[in-house]
């Protein structure tokens, strides 16, 4: 397992928390003290870790994938040998036409934030330095092509892309760079073969993403249980190409990684008390509630154990309180030798099944786990259903679930949810870490408008009191002592009436 067992490693790993979590650690190496204002966190709503950008780091490592691409870039003294020998008047090759020849003879300009990818609902953002170069703001790496940049990228959001078709994907100022390159052929060799510009366009570089992340953040505050009753699951066959006009609430039903001729690519092991603190976050209010994930990566034995949950105590809407929430969980993470590794959030009333915006935000946080890591790291969504009358009586019906990118020749579909399989690992008491977090959630919501009736009926003979300890139950640690020391929290809920 990833347990960190020195001080520079620790140190490590708490730079790792604060790139995915987007807040300042503190540390003099944190990436993110070399901005001219630290970032104290950023907007939490459900289904967004919202990036608030980021100066590069001051030694930025240079990147040279993508070169299995005929686009590959020439050195520059490659090029300047070209350009001596065969001067205007001699055809450059493919090769030839670099970003380097455009930013010299006046087609583009460098510029901060003018390069752009769009893949598979994904936004990548570069700067286009002096010499040529690709900044990529989200990490600051350095590429030196097009493609370089385009391959990473790409096979951050799907591992198994072979290319990026740099020149058709990556886009300035809004246009493809392939049309730079036809408008330089024109102007100073129109008597060149087209065919030495004619590349395929990468039909994943679309525009689909747009709408749907505008609908995304239009609808993000708006969903609450009354949604969850009305809604009905549909099957991900039936979803067809991305439609912008479609519910973004509409539920899915989970695939089999049978079901799509794949393995499930990692194992995964929970433990109960997360379970159990999860669970419990979940009862308490009848709107929507979101948490994260903390645990360890093994990379050998390709195991992702999640060992702690971090409610967040806060309103979807209320970015400033957000900020405070996650510093804070950023910080219990890195004390705890802990990685984030997943995310969790509740459907108060209805079925524990994603939506298409779960399905988008769980691409994307997949995404930003792997962002500035070349290697692969799974990111775990659990979905908690705590007051759905289709459960199997009292407990809640708890979903793991992951997204699988929507195939190459169809990028304009949704990504593909698909179950996971979990092994729950029954601990072996109740920690006072949990009971402190339940007792914090007690107060939180206390005085909250939404919060549950527990006096109240569920069902004609069973109270709510009654269905949260006998969900919580099916999550106990083998000291059975715990039902006594939970007594205590249980006797607060009854009080805040």
């Amino acid at each position: 397992m990833l347990f960190y067992n020195s001080r520079s490693e620790r140190v490590d790993d708490r730079e790792r928390v604060c790139v995915c979590l987007n807040v300042c650690c503190g540390s003099e190496s944190c990436p993110r003290t070399a901005r001219s204002e630290c970032v104290k966190g950023a907007a939490l709503t459900r289904g967004a870790i919202t990036d608030m950008g980021s100066e590069p780091p001051s030694s930025p490592q240079v990147v040279e994938d993508g070169g299995e691409e005929d686009e590959e870039e020439l050195s520059g003294g490659e090029e300047a040998d070209l350009r001596s020998s065969s001067g205007r008047g001699s055809l450059l090759t493919r090769r030839g036409i670099t970003l380097r020849v455009l930013l010299k003879d006046g087609l583009v300009e460098p510029g901060d934030g003018v390069l752009s990818i769009h893949y598979l609902g994904k936004n990548f953002v570069g700067d286009l330095l002096n010499d040529g170069k690709i900044r990529w703001v989200e990490t600051g790496q350095i590429f030196n092509s097009p493609s370089a940049w385009a391959t990473h990228c790409k096979r951050l959001v799907n591992p198994a892309k072979k290319s990026g078709c740099g020149w058709a994907s990556v886009r300035y100022r809004g246009q493809k760079l392939v049309q730079y390159k036809t408008t330089w052929l024109h102007k100073y060799q129109p008597s060149a073969d087209m065919s030495l510009v004619s590349e395929e366009d990468d039909d994943e570089d679309e525009e689909e993403g747009k709408t749907a992340v505008q609908t995304d953040e239009k609808n993000k505050n708006s969903k609450t249980g009354i949604h969850d009753r009305e809604r009905i699951p549909v099957r991900y066959c039936t979803l067809g190409t991305r439609d912008a006009a479609r519910d973004p609430h509409t539920l899915v039903e989970l695939s089999a990684f049978s079901a799509i001729n794949r393995f499930q690519p990692f194992n995964v092991a929970v433990s109960s008390n997360v379970l159990l603190l999860m669970d419990f976050h979940c009862h308490m209010t009848t709107s929507e509630v979101v948490g994260y994930l903390g645990g360890r990566w093994d990379t050998n034995t390709q195991l992702l154990t999640v060992l702690r949950a971090f409610p967040c105590r806060t309103r979807l809407a209320d970015r400033e309180t957000a900020s405070a929430v996650e510093e804070e969980i950023c910080q219990n993470l890195f004390m705890r030798g802990l990685s984030l590794v997943g995310w969790y959030h509740s459907h108060p009333r209805g079925p524990a099944l994603p939506s298409l915006q779960d399905i988008d935000s769980q691409m994307d946080h997949q995404l930003r786990l792997q962002g500035s890591n070349n290697g692969f790291q799974p990111c775990l969504g659990i979905i908690c259903g705590p007051y759905y009358h289709g459960n199997q009586g009292v407990a809640s019906t708890i979903t793991p679930f992951w997204v699988v990118p929507p195939p190459e020749q169809r990028p304009n579909d949704y990504g593909i949810p698909v179950a996971v399989e979990v092994t729950y690992v029954q601990d072996n008491f109740l920690t006072s870490d949990v009971l402190n977090e339940m007792m914090l959630l007690v107060d939180y919501y206390r005085s909250a408008p939404d919060l549950v009736q527990f006096n109240q009926y569920w069902c004609p003979d069973t109270t709510m009191m009654d269905k949260i300890k006998g969900s919580l139950s099916c999550h106990a640690p083998k000291d059975q002592a715990y039902s006594q020391i939970l007594e205590h929290v249980y006797s607060q809920l009854s009080s805040m009436h």
